[in-house]
């Protein structure tokens, strides 16, 4: 008997990738499980199901840095309960250190939906009874029409695993000009700010090992995070990087920049969440 949850639940984290550098993505995890029926005619109750999947994916993918171990731009070492990270790749070199619960080491050489949803999905298998006897995991991305872009970040102030310096999402974004949907100017901001590192002001100087590069530095509740990114995948805001503070700067931008217009914004966090903001100038 087979016994499925689509769309159990959705992760947002960033990854390693050899062409794109450090990528924020989003997606959808949907489960399978194969096995004999138990006295209750259940393969596994859908609560426990639904519980300790989501527990394990919350704590080993979501709002972390993915790392494919076995990949040849990657360097690393581990000293006590710290990582430090070296990745080269087509875009520029990256490095990052930060407490070892800021990433999860993913035993393939490129992160994608298939390596490692297998990779999960061994992991997962060991939670359940032996009466289990397939467990299969997929992830699959939301369907966006309208211009998306890839945004990492992290928010040093914030308590939870959003403290994170290389997290991110797959997000949409929504712009209108008085009243009117603006395709355009969507477009335009999709294309700039496609696989970013949004970062702020104060936590950012130039990386004086690497003149190419900045380099983000801050403490936050769970310890020390740096990370050192070419300039060319930053942008800077002067406030945190939240999308309620993301939206506000991209509609002020867009007001200070046309005047007399009215700029409605709706910059999304992942999947079907985020924040709406407005502004004009006369």
């Amino acid at each position: 008997m087979r016994l499925f949850v689509d769309q159990l639940t959705n992760l947002d984290f960033s990854y390693l990738d050899a062409e794109r550098g450090v990528v924020g993505e989003t997606w959808l995890a949907n489960i399978e499980l194969i096995g004999a029926l138990d006295e209750q005619g259940m393969v596994v109750d859908f609560g426990q199901v639904k519980k300790t999947i989501r527990a394990w994916l919350d704590t080993h993918i979501d709002h972390k840095l993915l790392v494919p171990t076995t990949s040849p731009q990657l360097s690393f070492e581990q000293k006590g309960n710290t990582d430090r990270l070296e990745w080269h790749c087509k875009t520029g070199n990256i490095s990052t250190t930060g407490p070892s619960e800021a990433h999860t080491f993913i035993d393939v050489a490129s992160i994608n939906t298939k390596d490692v949803a297998q990779w999960c999905a061994a992991k997962l298998k060991r939670l359940f009874p032996d009466s289990v006897e397939t467990l299969s995991l997929s992830f699959s991305v939301e369907r966006i029409d309208d211009p998306y872009y890839h945004y990492t970040h992290g928010l040093k102030k914030h308590l939870g695993n959003c403290q994170r310096i290389a997290h991110g999402h797959r997000s949409r974004i929504e712009i209108w000009r008085d009243g009117e949907m603006a395709l355009d100017l969507m477009q335009d901001w999709a294309e700039k700010w496609q696989d970013i590192y949004l970062g702020t002001e104060e936590d950012c100087k130039p990386d004086p090992e690497n003149t190419s590069n900045y380099l983000f530095s801050y403490d936050a509740q769970q310890g020390r995070f740096e990370l050192s990114i070419p300039k060319t995948q930053c942008y800077l805001l002067q406030t945190e990087t939240t999308v309620e503070l993301i939206a506000g700067h991209i509609a002020t931008t867009l007001a200070n920049a046309n005047c007399g217009s009215h700029f409605k914004v709706k910059a999304f966090e992942g999947i079907a969440k985020g924040a709406i903001a407005e502004s004009s100038s006369a």
